[in-house]
């Protein structure tokens, strides 16, 4: 069993709205590959709160763990995109998802069970305490450090690299995390190798967008550069990523294969239009 845990958003772009939030997808793919999957979040009672748990039901996730919110509105995040096709993000603050409640998930909490979270969903101390009461309930944490200024302060990043087994970041955030975990100036990979001792992680994912990614271990630093792709939009590319290496983990693949998975999924998704195309085309 995986919980994923946090923010359900509409992203809004342009003239479209498309159901996302890394929590989201991320349980979509890891769902996709015929994993248990129970999905924590809130919403509103407005008029997006309907439409949400219709989508959610129609890409295959359970809408059991969706909880309602008759005060806050359904999660909003205006997306424009920059250089390299970038995303960014203007997201509605308060809003449902900044209160999501751990006690009705740990009445009746399967066992064992692995988390998957990241920081956005730790902006506000209702939310925050619902994730950290999840965080000593599971075996394995995996963690989308997912950097959203100014929702996503220093000392919410540090308290989660300490509670975690796995991170993922792309290449700036690993600058600006290391800055705060105080580790010293130098290359990307060796940055990236103390910043894992630092946090004695399983794992340090680093993705590099069209440069690939690159895994640091235990067992070594594992490099892939990726494959090309006609980018649709990079909304969610991300998100598929981390879900093929948390597939590639809880099955043991060993490390090469889980990264060339996961950039295989993710460059796969990055074609596509939106965070949860169908997969049904998509082979390894």
């Amino acid at each position: 069993m995986i919980v994923s845990i946090g923010e359900i958003v509409w992203d809004i772009i342009t003239d479209k709205k498309l159901l996302g939030g890394a929590p989201l997808n991320v349980a979509y793919h890891l769902s996709s590959f015929g994993l248990e999957v129970r999905l924590i979040g809130r919403i509103g009672t407005d008029d997006l709160s309907d439409l949400t748990l219709q989508h959610i039901a129609d890409i295959g996730l359970s809408v059991d763990d969706i909880q309602r919110d008759n005060e806050l509105p359904t999660g909003r995040v205006m997306v424009t995109f920059g250089k390299n096709n970038e995303p960014s993000f203007d997201i509605l603050a308060p809003a449902a998802w900044d209160a999501i409640e751990a006690d009705p998930f740990l009445r009746n909490a399967p066992q064992p069970f692995h988390l998957v979270f990241g920081t956005l969903a730790q902006r506000f101390e209702p939310s925050r305490k619902a994730i950290r009461a999840l965080w000593d309930k599971a075996e394995l944490l995996f963690y989308d450090v997912n950097l959203r200024p100014p929702f996503t302060p220093p000392e919410v990043v540090l308290d989660s690299l300490a509670a975690t087994d796995v991170v993922k970041l792309n290449d700036d955030e690993l600058q600006q995390v290391a800055d705060w975990s105080g580790i010293a100036a130098g290359p990307m990979i060796q940055r990236a190798r103390d910043l894992c001792q630092r946090w004695q992680l399983l794992c340090l994912a680093v993705t590099r967008g069209p440069g690939g990614a690159l895994l640091v271990t235990k067992e070594g630093v594992f490099e892939h550069a990726g494959f090309p792709v006609k980018v649709a939009d990079t909304v969610g590319a991300g998100d598929a990523f981390f879900a093929t290496l948390i597939e590639g983990i809880i099955h043991k693949r060993p490390w090469p294969e889980c990264l060339a998975r996961a950039n295989k999924r993710g460059s796969y998704v990055a074609g596509q239009p939106g965070a949860t195309p169908p997969m049904l085309d998509f082979v390894f």
